[in-house]
């Protein structure tokens, strides 16, 4: 999903789970919501997002989320 408006925030959604995952992707999509969606699947990932290393170093593919929805038991939370 993409941002419509430059004002609109990206939400950010970490989840270890693939199902969970793919049910808030389909009903944000049912809301028909503009905002962009990124999903992580671990701590790890969820950090190296958050602090812009790695694969998401590049601000465009990995703005600064507006809203983080944490899953508080995922594996591999530092």
């Amino acid at each position: 999903m993409t941002a419509a408006n430059p004002r609109s925030i990206s939400i950010l959604i970490a989840d270890d789970d693939a199902d969970d995952r793919l049910m808030a992707k389909e009903a944000l999509d049912e809301c028909r919501l503009v905002n962009r969606v990124d999903f992580v699947e671990d701590g790890v990932e969820l950090l190296a997002y958050l602090r812009r290393q790695g694969r998401y170093a590049d601000t465009a593919k990995a703005p600064r989320p507006g809203l983080i929805i944490l899953d508080l038991n995922m594996p591999k939370m530092v």
